[in-house]
């Protein structure tokens, strides 16, 4: 019999803005082989992260992804829904929500956050009282004059690959200390299982650096880029029409749902939308071919195989919920036939 370390991820109950919550679970367990069905259910304290009253405090977790832990030996990653007491979805559980049950939605996320140095609450490469030169540079910069981080952001890619997630690459962003990782998949409730994987690979990596993760979409004021989480999708329809009046059509299917899309799109976002540093307006809607300044971009690439591919919507920001963003952007294509 071996001892084995399951490591429990949920999503708390904090609104707009849910955190992610982990805690330890120690089985002995004669020849593990990984698999969700080899798992039971586990509780926690919901009184204690907004999601039960004290006297009613049991919530339930049930497993529904699992990954190695590259950080532990004979270690798990299980992504867990928070169901209430009587095995209904719990009110906070965005990836209920989501219709896919056919795996036709694809998935893949630009995931961009800061890295700060948790003794001066600045972004690496931002010095005391003041700031480091302007953007420019930094972009896929190479060299220490302009790059920070990159130690840290090749480890966290390496623990991404090694638990198994389909990890797409990693780059600088327009602001010093400001990066980008990617991730895709099959299938909306795997894309955002592997986004809360990879956040909680990235933010754990942080307590031995000393720094933590800014997710907020417009963390330094002024003439800075913001952070965003990219939302790139495709269905049957996307990737096989070869139709520009398709891609129209499902564009526009957009626009008199604008409001419902931004209200789960991350919290400050407002912020970060305001028509410039590659961003649309939070009050607009728009769409093209190519166009970074627009809410959904059509791909050249999409264009260049004759209207087969996906969209980009570039509204979604860095602290926005892949499971709700999914669910939303699901709701408004799937109709379209």
């Amino acid at each position: 019999m071996a001892k084995i370390k399951l490591e429990y991820l949920w999503l708390d109950g904090y609104k707009p803005t849910q955190n992610l919550r982990s805690k330890t679970k120690v089985e002995e367990h004669e020849n593990f082989q990984g698999t969700i069905e080899e798992l039971g259910n586990w509780s926690f304290d919901g009184s204690s992260t907004k999601q039960a009253s004290g006297g009613a405090s049991d919530c339930i977790l049930k497993p529904v992804a699992i990954y190695p832990d590259p950080a532990r030996i004979n270690g798990y990653l299980v992504m867990t829904e928070v169901l209430s007491a009587d095995g209904t979805p719990h009110e906070s559980n965005g990836r209920a929500t989501i219709e896919d049950d056919d795996n036709d939605f694809w998935f893949g996320f630009e995931q961009e956050y800061f890295i700060m140095d948790r003794k001066t609450q600045l972004p690496l490469g931002f010095p005391i009282g003041g700031y480091p030169g302007p953007q420019g540079m930094y972009y896929c910069s190479v060299g220490g004059k302009n790059t920070y981080g990159r130690d840290f952001v090749e480890e966290h890619a390496n623990l991404c690959i090694d638990a198994g997630l389909n990890f797409e690459g990693i780059n600088q962003e327009v602001a010093s200390g400001q990066w980008e990782f990617q991730l895709f998949a099959k299938g909306a409730k795997k894309a955002g299982d592997e986004i809360w994987i990879a956040r909680y690979l990235l933010d754990r990596l942080t307590e031995k650096y000393g720094w933590y993760i800014e997710y907020h979409p417009k963390p330094i004021k002024g003439d800075w880029n913001g952070s965003g989480m990219h939302a790139n999708f495709s269905n049957s329809i996307l990737r096989e029409c070869g139709s520009k009046e398709k891609y129209a059509e499902i564009c526009e299917a957009f626009r008199p749902v604008t409001k419902e899309h931004i209200e789960v799109y991350g919290e400050y976002n407002e912020q970060r939308l305001t028509g410039d540093h590659e961003t649309a307006s939070i009050k607009d809607f728009s769409w093209g071919v190519s166009d970074r300044g627009a809410s959904i971009r059509i791909p050249i690439i999409a264009v260049e195989k004759g209207y087969k591919g996906w969209l980009e919507d570039r509204r979604p920001a860095s602290n926005g919920d892949p499971y709700k963003i999914a669910a939303r952007i699901i709701k408004t294509v799937k109709p379209v036939k």
